[in-house]
């Protein structure tokens, strides 16, 4: 038995599939050449706060810049790679990615920013971040 379709000439169906990944930014996986590295995070949560681990090998920690605003965490870096070539050296292959990295995501609640700290130890950011303490609700009285 066979089974009948119905084909529309002028269907608008395949038209996502003709432009899939067109539109999509150049950023997705570090170790490629010509694509830009991500920064991975880890975000734990407790009652007090969260804790944000992001790996950022081979970063100088002058060249890191965190941002909070609310419950919006954004962390950016400048990755230098130096020229590293010797008199009759040549490139090969180069894969280390050179140039900007920047994340920014959102927490469930506030964020203290006078008791938010940062540490960088061996390739890892962490950040401590604690939750803004809940103010007390006002009734308003109404004339």
């Amino acid at each position: 038995m066979s089974n009948i379709s119905r084909n529309d000439p002028f269907s608008m169906e395949i038209v996502p599939d003709l432009f899939h990944g067109l539109f999509r930014p150049m950023r997705a996986t570090s170790g490629v050449e010509g694509q830009a590295a991500s920064i991975r995070i880890d975000v734990t949560e407790n009652e007090a706060g969260f804790t944000v681990r992001a790996e950022m090998p081979g970063v100088d920690r002058n060249d890191i810049d965190v941002k909070i605003d609310g419950n919006l965490v954004s962390i950016a870096a400048k990755v230098e790679r130096g020229s590293e070539l010797k008199e009759g050296e040549r490139v090969v292959r180069r894969e280390r990615y050179a140039g900007s990295v920047s994340r920014a995501f959102t927490l469930a609640a506030e964020i203290d920013d006078e008791k938010a700290s940062a540490q960088y130890k061996d390739g890892v950011l962490t950040l401590a971040l604690p939750k803004r303490a809940a103010s007390a609700s006002k009734r308003l009285e109404i004339n």
